[in-house]
Order: structure tokens, then sequence, then C-alpha cells
């Protein structure tokens, strides 16, 4: 599955961080974090997507405390 998210992120660098730090995360197929569209790009397999997202939430909120994702 793939799905789109609308996110709050402070920087550009932060915004690579996460990025690079979520596609650490097994089951992510690709991620893509813009800091620019301020939206969010993830893949991963449909049974596991609501599990990944949890892990990604926490991962980027250890980066960059001030990420939300909004929708």
């Amino acid at each position: 599955m793939k799905k789109k998210f609308k996110i709050e992120v402070d920087c550009a660098n932060c915004a690579a961080k996460v990025e690079n730090a979520i596609k650490q995360i097994d089951g992510i197929e690709d991620a893509s974090v813009g800091f620019m569209t301020q939206k969010m790009m993830i893949t991963a397999p449909d049974e596991k997507f609501d599990e990944i997202m949890k892990e990604v939430e926490r991962v980027a909120k250890k980066i960059e405390p001030d990420f939300e994702i909004l929708g």
C-alpha cells in the first residue's frame, strides 16, 4: 500500500534525517519526506501498515520532537 500524509516538519535537514530513519524501519518498501511540500509518502505491506505507521511516528518524533503527521 502506498499512502500520502500531510505532515509538519520544521526544516529540510530534519526532513532528510526523518526520511533516512524511516527507510530503515522493517517493512518499509519506500518512503519520502518533503519539507517544501510538507508531505510524506510511505509504501508498506497492507497487512502491517498500521503497525508500521506507529513505528514511523515514534522514530520521527525521536529525531524531531515537533514532527507531526496531520493526516
